[in-house]
């Protein structure tokens, strides 16, 4: 049975140590789960009984292309004006409760596993149902349109009901839950689930432009961050930024699993951030 960890707040006794894992370096990040605690969360205009931790924004020596939050609204609340920029694309992914989500007057209801693609310009509102909050990943990125390419449309989805597409030579150790073709080029970034069973390894480090934003739903493991090798587990977030070197190690004993971002199928930029 697929299960995803959700931050619920709290905040740790007084007699708890205060060193963590938390890290911050040139080249990564990791914010471990000890530190979603209720002194760290913040508000948005526009939400009614809701409170998020943002863990990623675009910074200089942080994230360069996108916002990731993690969410929690209470029953009954929501926003009928989610984002005043007009300019972003959005993902959500739901890891806790029930909602519903109107994208252009059309309502879909949500709950655990939820996947749902929100383009640019897009009128959108979401509401929690049920009796306990809904608990959801929202990520936002301005939208790079290109020449000759269309825009892409809105979809919603659940995870479930897609297939797991594993790593050829692994025997069905590494995995990706991809939710757009990868071929697709009016998608400019990726959103999708990684899936390490128990011995499942990144066989190399990884080293390539793509920067990436990692929160773990599920299991734990061993992480090659540029020179470190550090340990994750359920809740954590952890930030690379282009060209960093990774690797992973999934030692079980359960599934390893995580959202992972990507930007993707757009020119360098030779101006700066966003050829600004």
């Amino acid at each position: 049975m697929t299960s995803y960890y959700a931050p619920t707040g709290g905040l740790p006794p007084q007699t708890a140590l205060m060193t963590q894992r938390a890290v911050f370096t040139e080249a990564y990040a990791v914010i471990p789960k000890g530190c979603f605690s209720d002194i760290l969360v913040s508000y948005l205009p526009g939400w009614t009984g809701t409170r998020l931790w943002l863990i990623a924004r675009p910074m200089s020596g942080f994230s360069e292309t996108f916002s990731q939050y993690v969410m929690e609204v209470q029953p009954g609340h929501g926003s009928d004006a989610p984002d005043a920029d007009m300019g972003a694309e959005h993902w959500l992914f739901v890891t806790h409760g029930e909602a519903t989500l109107t994208i252009g007057g059309a309502g879909h209801d949500l709950s655990p596993g939820s996947y749902a693609y929100i383009p640019a310009g897009t009128r959108w509102t979401f509401l929690a149902e049920g009796s306990e909050p809904a608990r959801f990943h929202w990520l936002r990125k301005l939208y790079e349109p290109a020449p000759g390419v269309a825009a892409p449309e809105a979809f919603v989805t659940n995870e479930t009901d897609l297939p797991v597409n594993w790593m050829p030579d692994t025997a069905r150790r590494w995995g990706t839950t991809r939710f757009v073709d990868p071929t697709d080029l009016r998608h400019d970034a990726h959103v999708n689930i990684v899936t390490f069973q128990p011995g499942g390894v990144i066989p190399f480090e990884e080293t390539h432009v793509m920067e990436h934003g990692l929160y773990v739903l599920e299991g734990k493991a061993v992480y090659k961050l540029n020179k470190d090798w550090v340990e994750v587990e359920a809740g954590d977030f952890m930030w690379l930024r282009a060209y960093c070197p990774q690797a992973c190690y999934a030692a079980g004993p359960g599934p390893f699993r995580y959202l992972l971002y990507k930007d993707v199928n757009r020119h360098a930029k030779l101006r700066g951030v966003l050829g600004r």
